[in-house]
């Protein structure tokens, strides 16, 4: 595809598309989340049989104006980058790809309805249009905290994996066959229900140690659900922290996307893309604007 003019009305569109620190690209995304609210809800309102069956052909036409204008803006959002194949082959790329094709592919092939459910991976798309200037920090603290307690969790659900184990693997022992506990994975199963204070009731220890044991096991759920937030809590704290030491915000990054690549989170002082090299702002070189 031919490289982008920065005069050119494909660029002046790839700002309003991909871009959230301008006006017309803060309207462009506001309307869009309104768009994303409203199909989702009409997905909803549409397995509701006595709603769908009073009101199907209003749902199905307003379907269809959301699924055309989706599709527009997945064209457009081809059509303004150089190179199209990385916005296709994106993790955005297809999930707009399957939350627009479900409808057409219900007019071509029979059973194809069951894929009109595929629509709501439309509320995905909710979390890049939140690249909005004001939250690209918090999220980006937010991404950081959990990253950087990925380790401190996994020995955490580690260790609750194990103690599930051992605690079904005694349940197993104690009840038998004739509790419900059939086997150690069943036994598992009730320890992790248990465990997380869900209690589906389905397996339920008669004997009298097996409800001590039980008892215990409700006690450290209590215990156990505190620890994740905790841990992510302390981390987003910590980069809190940091923030506050330094003065600004260490992360640097904006919503800026690349004309070329499309890839985002660039530094604010970033002149080119961190991943294909290509210049970020054209508009702001002399070379570029002859009549600067």
């Amino acid at each position: 595809m031919k490289p982008i003019n920065n005069n050119s009305w494909r660029y002046k569109l790839h700002e309003i598309i991909y871009e959230a620190d301008t006006p017309m690209g803060k309207l462009f995304d506001v309307v869009l989340l309104a768009i994303i609210l409203i199909s989702v809800i009409l997905v909803m309102l549409e397995s509701v049989s006595w709603i769908d069956l009073k009101y199907h052909k209003i749902l199905y036409y307003s379907e269809w104006v959301i699924t055309i204008f989706f599709t527009i803006e997945y064209i457009a959002r081809i059509i303004t980058v150089n190179k199209p194949r990385a916005y296709i082959f994106s993790f955005y790329g297809i999930i707009d790809l399957l939350s627009t094709i479900p409808l057409y592919l219900s007019m071509i092939l029979a059973g194809s309805h069951y894929l009109l459910a595929v629509r709501s991976l439309r509320l995905l798309r909710v979390f890049r249009i939140l690249k909005i200037t004001r939250y690209v920090g918090e999220s980006n603290k937010l991404a950081k905290a959990l990253k950087d307690s990925r380790a401190k969790i996994s020995v955490f659900l580690f260790t609750v994996l194990i103690i599930a184990i051992i605690s079904g693997t005694l349940m197993y022992l104690i009840e038998g066959e004739e509790s419900g506990f059939v086997s150690i994975p069943t036994s598992v199963y009730w320890c992790i229900v248990t465990l997380t204070t869900v209690g589906f009731g389905d397996i339920t220890p008669i004997t009298p140690l097996g409800q001590f044991i039980a008892s215990i096991i409700m006690i450290m759920g209590y215990g156990i659900i505190a620890v994740p937030t905790g841990i992510i809590s302390a981390e987003y704290t910590k980069s809190i922290g940091k923030q506050d030491v330094l003065g600004k915000d260490y992360v640097h990054v904006n919503t800026q996307a690349c004309l070329n690549c499309g890839a985002s989170k660039h530094r604010d002082d970033a002149v080119f893309c961190h991943k294909c090299g290509e210049e970020l702002h054209p508009d702001n070189n002399p070379e570029n604007n002859p009549k600067a």
